[in-house]
């Protein structure tokens, strides 16, 4: 019989094996839904938005987006937070908007004074949506912290990943290279 500590090590395999599984089995968020029109975004309310005056896609159209669905406590988004800082600089000298939509898990997370010192303690520059009734979460189908979606020039969703994306890592290099191909379409 295996010991308490070895029987632990076999199901975090198992679990990590599966998790695997499925971030390739997913590697699209909702395929299904690619190539439909983007909802719109659901706060218009300034109260709702760090970073920014509201946006709303019609203010976007032309550019290519890379939303990120997150929550300050998730670890897993905070270890993309490098990676989606990035991003965002890459946006400032091209047509890339990359905004944050926070979406909690937790009680603390709904209080909008602590998504703001969040993104000021972790030093967020980039627009943030607080999407504290999960109104965008739900238009987008999304049930994944983090969750990335790609909208194109046109406003049509065009890609999607789940789970951890990290500078220089061969996952993160291939979705950049789908945020490219948007971008060279101009």
């Amino acid at each position: 019989m295996e010991s308490t500590a070895e029987n632990r090590m076999s199901h975090r395999k198992v679990w990590l094996a599966l998790l695997s599984v499925l971030c390739i089995a997913v590697g699209t968020a909702h395929a299904g839904d690619i190539g439909r029109s983007a909802p719109e975004l659901t706060h218009r309310d300034t109260a709702s938005w760090l970073n920014s005056a509201p946006l709303s896609l019609a203010d976007l159209r032309g550019k290519v987006v890379l939303v990120e669905f997150w929550t300050f406590d998730c670890i897993n988004c905070l270890r993309s937070l490098d990676w989606m800082t990035q991003m965002a600089a890459r946006g400032r000298n091209s047509d890339l908007v990359v905004l944050g939509v926070h979406t909690p898990e937790l009680p603390r997370e709904k209080v909008p004074a602590n998504v703001a010192a969040a993104v000021k303690r972790l030093g967020i520059d980039y627009p943030v949506m607080i999407d504290a009734d999960y109104s965008y979460w739900k238009a987008l189908g999304n049930q994944y912290w983090p969750a990335f979606f790609l909208i194109d020039r046109n406003g049509r969703l065009h890609d999607g990943a789940i789970g951890e994306m990290h500078v220089g890592e061969a996952r993160a290099k291939a979705f950049e290279d789908r945020i490219q191909a948007l971008l060279d379409k101009g």
